[in-house]
């Protein structure tokens, strides 16, 4: 016999979203709420959390957490009672050339990206349900370089890494990644508007679709790999064909 998917699969679900109170996090947050989700989201700035909490309405709550911190990491997960889908996108890093970046700056998207997702699955793992879900973020430079970020790049290869390793791992729990191009949003919003221009343009050239992303393109691939119960141990690019050229 087969079984038809829920018409409302987020419904009555408990997600968890680490870097929930903007951009990309942010978006995917709204888009649970509106599928009947309740939601946590974490993140550094308590501000941010309430202001992004109260907007979401009484489906959401938040909590303050630093994924460079592990103390921090389990006192979060601690409040929380149970996860279905899991999201990880907060991270803080520098980029650029090896011959130009301290060894501190350039260890800094494995800190905080690489292990602070790792750090965080290992902390939740004790509160996801059977069947739940976790989506990491990496990124398409993983697999085509933009400029000479020799670190960047191998640390999002290593979180695609991490995904299949960690699907392996939890099964029956899926774990995916979700591996963006350049998304006109939040994050380069923060960006000088010269910069910004230039870096759009750029990427206009370089991908199939002549455009960035937006946040909300990269939340529907997050929700879909929430949601579908057949992918695991893969890694989705939302990124304008980027990666194909």
């Amino acid at each position: 016999m087969t079984t038809l998917p829920s018409p409302a699969p987020l419904a009555n679900r408990d997600v968890v979203i680490v870097g929930g109170s903007s951009g990309i996090g942010l978006e995917v947050a709204r888009r649970a709420v509106a599928g009947g989700a309740r939601v946590v989201i974490g993140g550094r700035s308590a501000g941010k959390l309430a202001a992004a909490a109260e907007s979401l309405g009484e489906q959401a709550s938040w909590g303050v957490v630093d994924t460079t911190d592990q103390a921090s990491l389990a006192a979060f997960f601690d409040s929380v009672d149970r996860i279905d889908h899991l999201f990880t996108p907060a991270a803080s890093y520098q980029v650029g050339p090896m011959r130009e970046l301290t060894d501190s700056e350039a260890e800094s998207p494995f800190v905080s990206k690489f292990w602070g997702q790792y750090h965080a699955v290992k902390h939740a793992a004790a509160k996801l349900t059977a069947h739940a879900s976790i989506v990491l973020m990496s990124g398409a430079a993983s697999v085509r370089p933009p400029a000479a970020a020799p670190a960047y790049v191998a640390c999002n290869a290593a979180i695609e890494g991490l995904g299949r390793g960690l699907a392996v791992e939890l099964a029956p729990v899926r774990v995916n990644v979700v591996a963006p191009g350049t998304v006109d949003g939040n994050l380069w919003a923060q960006r000088p508007a010269d910069v910004r221009r230039a870096s759009f343009a750029q990427y206009g050239r370089d991908a199939l679709l002549h455009r960035p992303g937006t946040e909300g393109e990269i939340a529907d691939a997050v929700l879909f790999l929430f949601t579908n119960t057949f992918m695991t141990g893969s890694t989705l690019y939302p990124d304008g064909g980027y990666a194909l050229r």
